[in-house]
């Protein structure tokens, strides 16, 4: 797609006054900063008052839990990337904990922190994850900060989801008159209907599986100031004017990254590129810097580079919160389990809190160990104060709930989410997800249809394709074939701008694709990481193009760390049956529904089917 064009009227600065021509250097920084010299960027929209946006309204990536698995590199299809329009100044919504529980003095990850606390604070932020753990074990016998919204007053994104939705729907709309078109034409209605909503209202936000599972890597101090999109344009004002200030350059970088992850506008990665190296052309190896571009890897799914730039920082600023968390998580993505579990606890002993706390939590879950998964997210929840890190927390501990089959559990955890922040992604997208579970399917669907019109990315977009297949209504599988055609669309714009898709592509395409291209992306995928995820998404991408042999080898690696998700066991216990070992597929899909018997609206119902022809086999 072309960038957009700006009319050649003369800056203005708010009072009206007309600005003099910038010099060179000036144009090129304004440019850069994703504000085209000529016009002045617009000030952000106001707060209007909606109604049904409370907790109450209808919730991995994976999302929230699982791999931070957005969108991966890959070859560059369909739409081209855009190029600095980013005039868009809807506020985004915080996605994840953004503040250090415990302050240090300066900006977390500016320098060396205090010691590791002591461990003797009751309940208090900053206490190190293992004594909380070991305490509550002992009793047991272990974003963005936004305002709250009193009087029903709502987040000023709220004020545009109409316009989102529109534009969504008219994406639908032509892509169901136009369904015998090839994908690059999917792909062109996608991009109007991110660019329409983009030029309105802002970019659609992340979700799905690429909405950040970690906290941002924005600073507390950026994103407490208020909006990061009005923060966004306060920085490209302050980058027109000096366009020397390589710090600046590097926190325009890292609030592009964000809105990226929380807006599910891939176009915003080669802006944070281009603002990274400037920042790192006027100051090399500045640390802000480099911990942007450890963001921007791992938003890219490049997690080898993303834990080279963590390592680097970490080696001048070893109590970096940040450069802690990054290395956590590329560490988990790249499937090195057991330096994930060392470098979470390092984490901890070094700048405990939020981040670190949700972090350890994960490497645990991973291992099988829900019991302190839950221990510690509980204690992260009590700690926190702020709705970022509340919403963050709480929605956590609702997948967890969720994937132990817990749906109440689950619900409730959601609830309290939404209280913090209705407009929560990973909450709306679980508790929809709960509701189906629980039997509510029409709240489901409702649920579900609200999160994709105004964020329509892999997961929900799935999902919802599933949920209509399963209702079965007049018209639902031509709606279903809508939602999993966007799923192509979104990733080839995903991929367009530098992303690797290719865990997005295995996982929707082996049911609702391209079976080949499926398994040529698990491959190209478990060749970058070894994960569970990569090895189960591998395995049934072999299962589904008749390989079964070839896949139940990869399928046992995914249940080999005793990671409790029932997705993978359904997997293991369908390949199973595929290479004539009965009795161990009956085993694994008995437990896939005992675990989690509501955890796919199509692949539970094929789970008991299987059951069922095993038994009358026996």
């Amino acid at each position: 797609m072309a960038p957009r064009t700006n009319d050649t009227e003369p800056e203005k600065e708010s009072g009206g006054t007309p600005l003099t021509a910038p010099d060179p250097e000036v144009a090129q920084a304004a440019e850069e900063a994703g504000d085209t010299p000529g016009r002045a960027a617009p000030e952000p929209e106001p707060s209007t008052t909606t109604g049904d946006t409370g907790p109450d309204a209808g919730a991995r990536t994976t999302t929230a839990r699982g791999p931070v698995d957005s969108p991966a590199q890959g070859p560059s299809t369909g739409a081209a990337p855009r190029e600095t329009d980013t005039e868009d100044t809807t506020p985004a919504t915080a996605t994840a904990p953004t503040t250090v529980p415990r302050q240090t003095t300066g900006d977390p990850g500016d320098g060396p922190a205090e010691g590791p606390s002591s461990g003797s604070r009751s309940g208090r932020a900053g206490e190190p994850v293992a004594d909380v753990a070991s305490r509550a074990a002992a009793a047991e016998g272990t974003a963005e900060e936004k305002p709250s919204r009193p009087g029903g007053r709502t987040h000023p994104e709220s004020a545009s989801d109409d316009q989102r939705v529109a534009a969504v729907r008219r994406v639908g709309a032509a892509g169901r008159r136009l369904r015998g078109l090839q994908l690059g034409g999917t792909v062109v209605l996608l991009a109007i209907a991110l660019t329409s909503g983009s030029i309105a209202v802002g970019a659609l936000r992340d979700g799905g599986t690429t909405v950040a599972s970690a906290p941002s890597a924005m600073s507390p101090a950026l994103l407490s100031s208020g909006s990061l999109d009005a923060s966004i344009v306060s920085l490209q004002a302050q980058l027109r004017a000096q366009p020397k200030d390589f710090g600046s350059w590097a926190t325009l970088g890292l609030a592009y990254v964000e809105q990226a992850r929380t807006k599910g506008d891939p176009s915003r990665y080669p802006q944070a590129e281009k603002a990274l190296k400037r920042s790192l052309d006027l100051k090399p190896g500045n640390e802000q810097a480099v911990t942007g571009q450890a963001a921007l890897a791992a938003a890219r799914h490049d997690f080898t580079d993303a834990l080279k730039y963590a390592d680097q920082v970490l080696k001048e600023i070893p109590y970096s919160q940040n450069a802690l968390s990054s290395r956590i998580d590329a560490l988990v993505e790249l499937g090195r389990y057991a330096e994930a579990s060392k470098a979470a606890d390092t984490a901890d002993s070094r700048r405990p809190g939020v981040p670190v706390f949700t972090r350890y939590a994960y490497v645990h879950e991973l291992r099988g160990d829900v019991k302190t998964a839950r221990r510690v997210l509980e204690q992260a929840l009590d700690t926190s104060s702020t709705p970022g890190d509340i919403s963050y927390v709480a929605a956590q501990l609702g997948q967890l709930a969720w994937n132990q089959g817990d749906y109440k559990s689950a619900l409730t955890y959601y609830a309290r989410a939404l209280a913090a922040d209705e407009n929560y992604l990973p909450a709306l997208e679980g508790r929809a997800r709960a509701q189906y579970a629980s039997g509510d399917r029409a709240g489901a669907i409702k649920g579900m249809e609200q999160v994709v019109a105004r964020y329509p990315l892999p997961q929900p977009l799935v999902e919802l394709g599933e949920l209509y297949e399963d209702r079965g209504a007049d018209g639902d599988k031509a709606k279903a074939r809508d939602q999993y055609a966007l799923v192509d669309a979104w990733i080839a714009l995903a991929r367009a701008n530098g992303v690797n898709a290719d865990l997005d592509t295995a996982l929707a395409a082996a049911d609702h694709g391209d079976k080949a291209s499926a398994l040529r992306a698990a491959r190209a995928e478990w060749a970058r990481r070894h994960t569970v995820h990569t090895a189960d998404a591998l395995a049934w991408a072999l299962h589904v193009n008749g390989k079964d042999e070839e896949a139940l080898p990869y399928a046992r690696r995914a249940t080999a760390t005793g990671y409790r998700n029932a997705s993978f066991l359904y997997h293991r216990g369908m390949i199973e049956r595929a290479t004539g070992h009965e009795k161990d597929a009956r085993t694994w899909l008995k437990a896939a529904l005992k675990l989690n018997p509501g955890f796919s609206p199509l692949g539970a119902g094929e789970a008991r089917k299987a059951l069922k022809d095993l038994g009358a086999a026996k």
